[in-house]
């Protein structure tokens, strides 16, 4: 059965899989030609890096800073939360591209009505002008703070990234796993030289992990980091990424796939986690112990030198902050070009396609600074930082109309066959949609309320 429902799905629809898309890779990578634990491994690893770095943008430093300098480790249990819950998520992702050879939009469009998929279509472009928001607001602060230009010119500036995409593009999907790899590992010792300088409390940290506590005043920056780690775009860009790995058609050669892909998403996001932490770690213990409240990101780079006594720590932000905004901006285009070619069947450039969404993205920010210039320096970063904040949660408050339909999808046998969700696996899958669709309305409520 299992062998008939990749080609029955093409059929369905008189589409092709990801070799139809022209930025994918042209000759997909065959990890059955790989001998060995490790050499497979390796070969089936790099999806999950891709999309890991969408959950460790500049949104997520807004949100982690915030929390640590705000509430101390309080908030470290969420981040935890966040992460298994996008393990599960990805994983689920994952499983749908490699048993199906389809991606989510695909499928959507495929399975939905013709308003539902234009409506989930509009849901998840917000979603990626959310997330670009975030990653042109990063550059552009990190341009601010290594160049000293001015933010309005900086803003301007990142979307030049769309020549560096096209650069990445054209060499296939393997250098791109590269790159982000090392500015994932940028930012990893950048982050570990300022836990280092910052010498956190450790137990304080292993009871914030494990010790749940929410209030009013830090709901809006928990569902904001929630949304800022498990991303909306990212579960439709996971289903389409494995496919750049050729797996046979048999029950042996899928399950073995996805254990493998399962150890990839595994690997990657609690990398990713990591670095969250080590934001919120950071600024709890230099903010928070200092009784600085840190209301922009600027803040935090200039208060690192006097509270730490090395101007390094101040240089090392910086530069993580502006790797994380490139690594992001990589793995947004990829996901603006799978949602629009899954949901529409429209192809477009991917210059085209980068320069829309990083278009759509400017206008919000130039907008606020514009707005804000009159006020000063201080004025503009304020602004910033609030809109870092703000397209966090308007991720987290689109994430139901992503996570529903992946959940609805992986669970079907006609979709899924012998690989459909077990019945632990439904109610899990099920209880995390439910839980951030009500802590969602519940933060809708409170925002009209007040």
């Amino acid at each position: 059965m299992i062998d008939e429902i990749a080609p029955a799905l093409q059929r369905e629809s008189g589409t092709a899989t990801q070799s139809d898309h022209k930025w994918a890779e042209p000759r997909p990578i065959e990890p059955h030609k790989s001998r060995g634990l490790i050499r497979r491994t390796f070969a089936f690893s790099g999806p999950a890096f891709l999309v890991a770095i969408g959950y460790m943008d500049p949104g997520n430093w807004a949100t982690d800073i915030e929390g640590g300098s705000r509430f101390h480790y309080d908030l470290l249990w969420v981040i935890l939360a966040s992460n298994l819950i996008a393990i599960l998520l990805q994983i689920l992702s994952s499983r749908l591209g490699v048993v199906t050879g389809r991606d989510l939009p695909q499928l959507c469009r495929e399975r939905f009505s013709k308003p539902a998929t234009i409506f989930s279509w509009i849901i998840a472009e917000v979603a990626i002008v959310a997330c670009d928001l975030a990653e042109v607001l990063g550059s552009a602060i990190a341009i601010n703070l290594l160049f000293h230009i001015a933010l309005l010119p900086a803003v301007l500036i990142t979307a030049l990234d769309v020549l560096i995409i096209l650069i990445l593009q054209s060499r296939g999907v393997r250098l791109l796993e590269a790159v982000i790899l090392a500015l994932i590992g940028t930012m990893s010792v950048c982050y570990l030289y300022e836990i280092y300088l910052s010498h956190p409390a450790w137990p304080l940290i292993a009871h914030g992990l494990v010790t749940p506590k929410l209030t009013n005043s830090s709901l809006y920056i928990a569902l904001g980091i929630l949304g800022a780690t498990v991303m909306p775009h990212n579960l439709y860009l996971h289903s389409h990424l494995v496919q750049s790995r050729k797996v046979g058609r048999s029950f042996k050669e899928i399950r073995s796939a996805l254990r493998y892909n399962a150890f990839d998403t595994i690997i990657a996001l609690n990398l990713a986690f990591f670095v969250n932490a080590a934001i919120l770690v950071m600024a709890a213990a230099v903010f928070f112990e200092h009784g600085k409240v840190v209301t922009e990101i600027q803040q935090a780079y200039y208060t690192l030198t006097p509270l730490l006594g090395t101007s390094l720590a101040s240089l090392a932000f910086a530069i993580a902050l502006l790797a994380s905004g490139q690594a992001s901006t990589i793995t947004g285009t990829l996901a603006g070009q799978v949602v629009m070619e899954g949901f529409l069947q429209i192809r477009v450039r991917p210059w085209l396609r980068r320069l829309i969404t990083r278009s759509l993205a400017i206008v919000p920010a130039v907008i606020v600074i514009a707005l804000n210039t009159g006020g000063g320096v201080d004025a503009e970063n304020h602004a910033i930082y609030n809109l870092l904040l703000l397209s966090q949660v308007v991720l987290s408050v689109q994430l139901t109309f992503a996570t529903v339909p992946l959940v609805m999808f992986t669970s079907k046998k006609t979709v899924m066959g012998e690989f459909a969700s077990r019945l632990w696996l439904k109610v899990l899958a099920w209880a995390v949609v439910a839980a951030i669709a009500g802590l969602n309305a519940y933060l809708i409520y409170q925002q009209f309320a007040s």
